[in-house]
């Protein structure tokens, strides 16, 4: 097959739609999620625009034929990030997306969501303690098995290692298999984290390694 001609640059706030688009059809274990969220811009709101908006030097996606196809995004320092998240990007999105009534089981997806939504803290876990950043990526299926993913990675890695940060963690459901693999051959490694539900945490140097 021929390699789509992706560039990879840093995100652009015109590349808002894309990004909210790429992380819907990206987010149910990789695969479209549209039929799991009747609101579109749940996910993205939580995953992708507050990285985005926050911490845009961390920002980075692959566009093609003139609209970003995949993206990565995260934060320099997680516990930072959680204090501005709650201070700055929630108050904007409680009107749209209540809190839930505690105590209650989440009965959809989009419940669960937006629980996740409002506790931003559940990111600050003693365990990651000594992988300060987190990530998120995301890559439309068109793309994948390219290279892009690797690029972005890099990208990232590089960006973090030159403001000093030295390691990065991510969290992945853990029932989604090709991710992981993905997330090992770039040199992520489990970290081990007491009732992690059902999702694995993973981490790495943020230093160059040799491809694997």
């Amino acid at each position: 097959m021929t390699r789509p001609a992706g560039i990879l640059r840093p995100y652009r706030p015109e590349d808002r739609d894309a990004l909210f688009d790429i992380c819907v059809r990206t987010g149910h274990e990789g695969g479209d999620s549209r039929h799991l969220y009747p609101d579109p811009d749940l996910l993205p709101n939580i995953f992708a625009a507050p990285y985005a908006v926050l911490e845009p030097e961390l920002a980075f996606v692959v566009e093609d034929e003139g609209r970003a196809v995949g993206y990565i995004v995260g934060t320099a320092d997680t516990a930072s990030f959680v204090a501005r998240y709650r201070t700055e990007w929630l108050p904007g999105l409680t009107g749209r997306y209540p809190a839930p009534v505690q105590p209650q089981d989440p009965a959809t997806p989009a419940e669960m969501m937006t629980g996740l939504m409002h506790d931003p803290e559940r990111m600050v876990l003693p365990e990651l303690d000594g992988y300060p950043a987190h990530l998120h990526i995301d890559l439309l299926p068109s793309h994948q098995r390219y290279g892009y993913g690797r690029a972005l990675m890099e990208t990232f890695l590089s960006a973090l290692h030159r403001q000093g940060v030295p390691a990065v963690h991510l969290s992945m459901l853990t029932s989604n298999t090709a991710a992981h693999a993905f997330y090992d051959r770039v040199g992520f490694h489990e970290i081990a984290v007491p009732d992690p539900g059902p999702v694995t945490y993973l981490g790495r140097s943020t230093a160059p390694t040799p491809p694997r």
